[in-house]
Parts: C-alpha cells; sequence; structure tokens
C-alpha cells in the first residue's frame, strides 16, 4: 500500500499542533490513505515541539524535529522533505489554513499518474487590506523575476518521489521551493482551494518580512536584478547625452546653462543609480559567499523517539 508523508513546518504553533494532527488524522483514516506526518519546529520560541512529541506519543504515525534556531520556512520544508519514507509528499502549513480537505482529491490525481499536483488559491480569504496588499505585490514582483505565474501559487501541493529526490539532490543553500517545483517540471495537475481561517494564533508574515522574503527569493532563483543594472548604466548614459547636447547647443547660441541645478540633478540620478547597481552586485556577492561556505541549511537538535539518531546535526552536501 502506497505511503502519504505529510510534512507540516510549524513556528510558533503550540496551539494548533494537536488540533491539526487530529484533523489530519481523521480524515485520513476515512479515506483509507496510509500516512505518517513529519512536523518540523523551525526553532520555535514556544512550547511547538513539546506539543509535537506529545502528538507523536499518542499516534505513531507522527515524527518531529526541533531545528537549533530559526532558520526559515525553506530550511523547514526540506528537512521534513529529507525526513519523509512516502511515496508521496504533500507539504501544507501546520495552520491548516492550506484546507485538509483537498488531500483526498491531491492523493487521487497523484494515483493517476501525476508527480507534481499544485494547490492553487481561488481566493486569499479573509486578510487585512495591507496584508493583502504587501502579499499582491510579493507575487507580483516574484512572478516578472522568474517568469511564472505565481500569483495563485503556494507552498501547497503534492510531490512524488521522484520529484522530492530531485529537490534533495539540488546543491544549493538558498533555495525558493515554491518555484522549484515550477522549475523541475515533471506531470503536473492543480486543486484549486479556499484559504482557510486560523483557529489559533496569528500570521507570521508582515509587510516587511515578506519584502525580505522576496528580496531573498528573487536574488536566489533570478539573475534579472543584476541585467537592470546594466539597463540603469544605459538610462545614465542617456541622461548624460541628452544634457550635453543640450549644453553645447545653449553654448553656440551664446546661451549658457546658468547655475548648477542641472548638474546637481544629474549627479544625484547617477550617484542614486550606482549606489543601487552596488547594492544588487553587492547582495549577489554575499549569495556566492554565503554558496561557497557550503554550511548547512538547517540544524536540527532534538527529535522525537521514532525518527533516527543519524538526522541531528544533518544536512545536504
Amino acid at each position: 500500500m502506497a505511503l502519504l508523508s505529510i510534512v507540516l513546518p510549524a513556528y510558533n504553533e503550540e496551539q494548533n499542533i494537536a488540533n491539526t494532527a487530529e484533523v489530519l488524522d481523521k480524515l485520513l483514516q476515512e479515506n483509507s490513505i496510509d500516512y505518517e506526518m513529519i512536523f518540523v519546529s523551525d526553532g520555535s520560541k514556544d512550547a511547538t515541539f513539546a506539543e509535537i512529541q506529545k502528538a507523536a506519543e499518542r499516534n505513531p504515525r507522527i515524527k518531529g524535529a526541533e531545528f537549533s534556531r530559526n532558520f526559515g520556512k525553506e530550511a523547514g520544508i526540506f528537512a521534513g522533505l529529507e525526513l519523509a519514507s512516502g511515496d508521496a509528499v504533500i507539504v501544507m502549513d501546520c495552520d491548516l489554513q492550506h484546507p485538509p480537505e483537498a488531500i483526498p482529491g491531491m492523493w487521487e490525481k497523484w494515483k493517476n499518474g501525476a508527480e507534481i499536483v499544485e494547490g492553487i488559491k481561488k481566493s486569499r480569504g479573509r486578510e487585512s487590506l495591507g496584508y493583502k496588499l504587501s502579499a499582491g505585490l510579493f507575487y507580483k514582483i516574484m512572478s516578472k523575476l522568474i517568469k511564472m505565474d505565481m500569483n495563485a501559487s503556494s507552498d501547497f501541493k503534492l510531490l512524488d518521489r521522484k520529484v522530492v529526490q530531485v529537490m534533495l539532490e539540488l546543491p544549493e543553500r538558498n533555495t525558493f521551493f515554491r518555484a522549484l517545483t515550477f522549475w523541475a517540471g515533471f506531470r503536473t495537475e492543480t486543486v484549486e482551494y479556499e484559504v482557510q481561517e486560523r483557529l489559533y494564533g496569528e500570521s507570521k508574515w508582515s509587510f516587511w518580512s515578506l519584502m525580505r522574503y522576496a528580496i531573498s527569493n528573487a536574488t536566489s532563483f533570478s539573475t534579472l536584478p543584476l541585467q537592470l543594472v546594466t539597463v540603469m548604466g544605459m538610462v545614465s548614459i542617456l541622461f548624460s547625452v541628452i544634457l550635453a547636447v543640450q549644453t553645447l547647443v545653449k553654448y553656440i547660441l551664446g546661451d549658457a546653462v546658468e547655475g548648477f541645478t542641472t548638474v546637481i540633478l544629474l549627479i544625484l540620478i547617477i550617484g542614486g543609480f550606482i549606489m543601487l547597481s552596488l547594492g544588487v552586485i553587492g547582495h549577489y556577492i554575499a549569495r556566492i559567499y554565503e554558496e561557497v561556505k557550503g554550511r548547512p541549511k538547517y540544524i536540527i537538535s532534538k527529535i522525537t523517539d521514532n525518527v533516527q539518531e543519524s538526522v541531528l546535526g544533518s544536512w545536504r552536501k
């Protein structure tokens, strides 16, 4: 019988662990799906891992691990993929905003030959106007940069075992899971879902965290910002040529340019372009520096009793 692994990254989600485990267990048993659940606590500051341990004691199909510190959601996803042993793996949010009711449909599509089943949002549910605007801006930026439509995409997806192996064999440390599944290819189908309300707690994403996430993922997945440096250089040259022509024409006509206003504006524009370009280049150099160091994506400090000790301190090379 095929085994389904469900990976659930969690950060400060102590209130959601027990409910999530109970809801998923009931749903999967009703649909006769053999499963395992893998909770990964991303260096949570509350009792998230303690709740995972309790859930694992009640249900031997539940596994858990905790990072030594907060490494980020991407690391949590890849740690879960590493620990998963299923023939197919579903990644979803621990707060159940990704609806469990969509899982049987994803499972059926996988059994019918799909190698990736993407969860596509019908709507974002009830969110504040500010959060919707920042999330919308984030997805527009990412769609433009990586040349893929990310507006309705999410981390809620099912991967066949062969796709999981491809993900785990990627040597890069800075990953963008959501876009990597598009990049990987394979036979892909979709399932639409409505974003659900959180029962407990609040979203950990703010406008600034989304912007940092966008910049980090854009530079790890696309070279377009580097190409923009060339565009800014060409714009600066164009400004310079226009100003030079204007100055020469006025000089020939005996009406030389007065004051320093134009010169100051030109210096500010070119200076701004130069500093922005240096910032973009510096960010990519920092990315190269991080990759060259070869540090692990994550460090596991604790595991539940049903997880092998060999995963402690493990990382992909």
